[in-house]
């Protein structure tokens, strides 16, 4: 008889857990029946493990292999007449139901002819296992009507409290941090919104680099500045502070006139100690413009002396500071910026001299590298305000040289400061030209020495509440618009972008007055560079004259051109025809270059003492050649007048020059036909050359042209001089 697999569904009434029952008690081979009270049931034969699948251990409720149901189960009560087949079942499992939505184990059993059933029961989550128990019967079907092997009407045992063990704590001490930041936040108590705070932080933000909205920023400073005017004065003191440090921060050289009208619409009397902290910062961090540093303070300081004087004061006291610490870095950077503010007559040049005094006093190393920086700086103001006083600051040096007390290096730059010397500070001129933007009339200088009692005025750098705010604000208006004009005062109030541009509409004159004008002279530098290159760059005359002609020159600039090409002319060693034949061909382009070069004789006869006589040649020289091509008019030497009153040494020798060389070009004969001239026009030029209106200016010109060797031009002016004196002679 074939073995059957058959599954018994437990009762939905649970019985009451017993204890087991104790089998040494019970007969052998015999067991009680737990919940009936009918005979014994003999004991059932041992079954091996491998018999059924669901006797294994390791399948017992899902793997559990510790679970006291499967202990502490009774056993069900078997009739007599089971086969044996019954016996080799699983029992029956009490106290669980089958639930049909868990997942149902699947097994197989082997019967003896090899083949393998399947059990109704399936689960897809678990793999398949084998068991080689062998079953006489097939498997059962997957339906069946249930049918209780006994009932038991004894109570259900209650459910089984499983206690499961808390895990342990990895990192104990976090534990209990974050049981204590818990209990902060249920004890924390809700704070109200402080617009300041969150402002503040979020400025803390954008400092960093975090993306800020702009509107997000604005919306807190309206809420902050809302019925509080110490909070409205404290952001308008930062808004000044920022603006004040961005414009010191971008000027240079080419924008320096829009930043100084930048600087004067900000509240300089209100933020005189940001201005002045900004501008030393700045100048600090970068020695090469402190030059323009210094233009901006000397232009600030014909308007409002009082920041110029703070300034000078607070590097003063930076300097005296320095000097004690032994900071060589900050007492180059204050000696520079004070040497610069000597240029421009802000600061006294007694201040330099104390400076260079204490310096060279007991001279080290140091002391003596920041003298002779001071010294390069300063040199050429202090050559022409006192020169005694730099004679001796340079006879110090010399002194200093010869003891041979100092490194070769410190020496060496002693040598090279009396090279600058000698070379005239063509390398460090007090002022450059295009920093040149204040009158010295207009200048301020403020007497302050080294060893006076100084104020630094620090409580201007920080917060102060202003019980009259507006009041102040509106007395700074009328300042800045006495300085800037009223005009650009409207122009730049704080109006809508409608009324401005309706502004600008009625009023276009008022707009075109206010058109900036760039008094640095940049486009002129830049005209003349090109006018140079040009004329460096032609291999003849005719090729540069071209070029020049295709030049673009605004109106009036013609005469920056003929400039230039004297000038080139003048700077040549030796005489070159070249620059002669170039003006020649301009004189005789147009009426226009005519009249410019005629101008440009007549100035460069007035100035002519300026020049070296080597210039002096050669621009006599050019000129002669225009003259004795006809390039220009003999009408231009009306200019002159060849007396001993009106002429220098250096007029002298370029009349004599310029004769000379007419001469050679025309030839004697002639340049007497010319002098001899019956126009009425020429004659009445050359009055002050051949003059006849005083006998001895009359003696004068006629020495001076048998001098240079043209006695022949004054025989007519001979024979006046002669009937003059014989006229003289007979009225006596």
């Amino acid at each position: 008889m074939a073995d059957s697999t058959v599954i018994v569904p437990s009762l939905a009434i649970r019985p009451e857990r017993s204890d087991p029952p104790d089998l040494s008690k019970s007969p052998k081979g015999q067991r009680e029946s737990p919940g009936l009270g009918g005979p014994p049931s003999p004991t059932p034969p041992r079954r091996r493990r491998s018999d059924n699948y669901a006797t294994s251990p390791s399948r017992t409720h899902r793997g559990r292999l510790d679970s006291p149901v499967e202990e502490n189960r009774p056993l069900p009560a078997r009739s007599p007449n089971s086969s044996r087949a019954d016996s080799r079942s699983p029992p029956p499992e009490r106290g669980r139901r089958l639930d049909r939505n868990r997942s149902r184990s699947v097994s197989y059993s082997r019967s003896r002819s090899g083949s393998y059933s399947r059990s109704p029961q399936y689960s897809r989550s678990r793999p398949k296992s084998y068991s080689r128990s062998i079953s006489r019967s097939p498997s059962p079907p997957s339906k069946r009507r249930r049918r209780a092997t006994y009932i038991d009407e004894s109570p259900s045992p209650p459910p089984i409290e499983r206690k499961c063990r808390p895990l342990p704590d990895v990192d104990y001490q976090r534990a209990l941090e974050r049981e204590r930041q818990a209990a902060e936040r249920e004890e924390k108590e809700v704070k109200p919104f402080d617009p300041k705070a969150e402002y503040q932080r979020l400025l803390d933000l954008r400092s960093g680099g975090t993306y800020v909205p702009p509107a997000r920023l604005r919306a807190l400073q309206s809420q902050i500045i809302e019925g509080n005017p110490k909070e409205h004065q404290r952001l308008a003191w930062d808004n000044l502070k920022k603006g004040i440090n961005g414009l010191i921060n971008k000027v240079n050289k080419a924008n320096i006139r829009e930043i100084v009208q930048d600087i004067f619409r900000q509240n300089l009397i209100r933020g005189r100690g940001l201005f002045v902290r900004s501008v030393m910062r700045a100048q600090a961090a970068s020695l090469p413009f402190t030059p323009v540093y210094a233009a901006v303070a000397a232009i600030v300081n014909t308007k409002l002396p009082q920041l110029g004087e703070l300034l000078v004061t607070r590097l003063i006291i930076q300097f005296r500071k320095a000097y004690r610490r032994n900071d060589k870095p900050v007492c180059i950077s204050s000696t520079m910026f004070l040497a610069h503010l000597c240029n421009y007559q802000i600061a006294h040049e007694i201040v330099i001299l104390q400076i260079l005094h204490l310096l060279l006093e007991r001279p080290t190393d140091d002391s003596v590298e920041i003298a002779v920086g001071f010294m390069r700086e300063v040199g050429m103001f202090l050559a022409k305000a006192s020169a005694p006083a730099n004679n001796g600051v340079f006879e110090r040096f010399r002194a200093i040289l010869h003891e041979g007390q100092l490194e070769p290096r410190t020496q060496y730059m002693i040598e090279s400061l009396f090279l600058v010397r000698k070379n005239e500070y063509r390398d460090n001129p007090d002022i450059a030209d295009e920093l040149d933007l204040v009158e010295e009339d207009d200048q301020i200088t403020h007497m302050i020495g080294l060893d006076d009692e100084l104020n630094g005025e620090d409580i201007l750098n920080v917060f102060k509440f202003d019980p009259d705010y507006e009041g102040s604000e509106a007395k700074y208006k009328e300042i800045r618009d006495e300085i800037l004009g009223a005009e650009d005062s409207e122009e730049n109030s704080d109006e809508s972008e409608v009324s401005s541009e309706d502004e600008d509409e009625e009023h276009p004159s008022e707009q075109k007055k206010m058109e900036i004008q760039d008094m640095t002279n940049r486009n002129l530098v830049n005209l003349r560079r090109t006018i140079y290159l040009t004329i460096r760059s032609s291999m003849d005359y005719e090729e540069c004259c071209h070029k020049l002609m295709r030049i673009n020159l605004a109106q009036g600039q013609e005469v920056e051109l003929v400039n230039m090409i004297i000038e080139c002319c003048s700077q040549e060693k030796i005489y070159s025809k070249f620059y002669g034949l170039i003006g020649e061909r301009f004189c005789k382009i147009n009426r226009l270059w005519k009249a410019t070069f005629s101008e440009a004789f007549k100035t460069y006869y007035d100035t002519i003492h300026r020049y070296e006589t080597n210039k002096i040649r050669n621009i006599a020289k050019f000129f002669a050649h225009i003259l004795a091509s006809d390039g220009l008019g003999w009408e231009v030497l009306d200019c002159i007048h060849l007396n001993e009153d009106e002429t220098t040494a250096s007029s002298r020798i370029f009349l004599k020059i310029l004769f000379q060389d007419m001469a050679e070009e025309l030839g004697m004969k002639t340049m007497v036909g010319r002098f001899n001239d019956p126009d009425r026009d020429k004659q009445a030029a050359f009055r002050g050359i051949l003059p006849r209106d005083n006998p001895s200016d009359t003696r004068f010109a006629i020495n001076f042209f048998t001098v240079i060797g043209l006695g022949a031009v004054t025989e007519d002016l001979r024979d006046y001089l002669q009937r003059a004196m014989e006229k003289a002679k007979e009225k006596l």
